[in-house]
């Protein structure tokens, strides 16, 4: 138990946590968590590739679907090797800096992804309620403007946060609820009050993804008003299928995203076991199902993977017949 228990007192590092109670069962649960970072890896690696290898999916809501998967692999990429080293080779120690460069990003990753999938319900608002209007508005220049406008806010709202974490005393050693650093789980070991700084950093959260979120709905309310409007029952089923996938993209990213702040914000006596698989659940659902959800539901997508193994493995005529199937 000793190597579960390094509990250096430097000012200068935090102790992460993997899930509390269960260290020794630390490598049965790096099992399945190590086949979702393999999911997430390889199926939004796979989605970019195809999109990028298939001309006939140069649109925008590919587009829009490939910068989701970028931003679900940097996410990825980001927690990766602290919750694998703490899991593998109980590595908690971390150093502040370490630590305030991986919150940065974990935060700036999940606004990004917030932010993109703002553009995505603004396209199928467009395809479906405006779609004589879809093809002169989204644009490949309005795509590249609106990507440029989410990293500009992206920037805006995430520069100011590392310099307002480093004027902060933190107090050395102390053991967070994570095997990653999250903003609220480090705010609340500075010696400054912590409530203060805690409603700042929910106020500012809610204020984009809040923003983020009214947007998304006020999109579908207006969406449902238009596809209601149609008659004939199968031209409403064809036009809320296309938006299925978004929406359930939205609801895995956003339902653990604001339960993981209200437990630490809110409910202070939450176990720290909820609050760790909420964190897990918060950072690994949305790769790990994105990809295999858009696979599954989007017709072209599973047609463009299928053409592709094809073209990398052919075997004759068997394989023409099944392609002239899909196609």
């Amino acid at each position: 138990m000793s190597a579960f228990n390094n509990t250096t007192s430097s000012p200068s590092i935090f102790l992460l946590t993997a899930f509390p109670g269960l260290e020794l069962a630390h490598a049965w649960i790096s099992i399945p968590v190590c086949c979702l970072y393999t999911i997430a890896l390889l199926g939004n690696s796979m989605i970019l590739f195809v999109i990028a290898s298939e001309r006939s999916l140069h649109k925008p809501m590919y587009y829009f679907l490939s910068m989701l998967s970028a931003a679900d692999l940097c996410l990825t990429f980001t927690t990766l090797p602290t919750v694998l080293g703490v899991l593998w080779f109980h590595a908690r120690e971390i150093s502040f800096k370490a630590c305030i460069i991986q919150m940065f990003f974990i935060h700036a990753f999940s606004l990004l992804e917030s932010s993109v999938l703002v553009a995505m319900a603004f396209d199928r608002f467009m395809a479906i309620c405006n779609p004589l209007k879809y093809a002169t508005v989204l644009t490949d220049m309005m795509i590249v403007m609106i990507g440029l406008i989410i990293c500009i806010r992206l920037l805006i709202f995430m520069f100011p946060l590392g310099p307002a974490l480093k004027s902060l005393s933190f107090q050395g050693g102390q053991e967070l609820s994570h095997p990653f650093c999250y903003h609220p789980d480090m705010i609340k070991h500075t010696y400054s009050n912590p409530w203060v700084t805690s409603f700042w950093g929910m106020f500012i959260q809610l204020y984009l993804t809040g923003t983020d979120l009214l947007f998304i709905i006020s999109s579908y309310v207006l969406i449902l008003h238009t596809v209601l409007s149609i008659l004939a029952p199968k031209k409403q089923q064809k036009a809320l299928s296309t938006c299925a996938c978004h929406i359930c993209a939205v609801t895995t990213f956003y339902v653990p995203m604001i339960s993981l702040s209200l437990a630490h914000r809110l409910f202070n006596s939450t176990p720290s076991v909820v609050c760790s698989i909420l964190a897990n659940v918060y950072l690994l659902l949305p790769p790990v199902l994105n990809p295999i959800i858009y696979s599954l539901k989007t017709k072209t997508i599973r047609q463009a993977m299928l053409q592709l193994f094809q073209s990398k493995h052919p075997q004759g005529p068997n394989v023409r017949g099944l392609r002239g199937r899909w196609v």
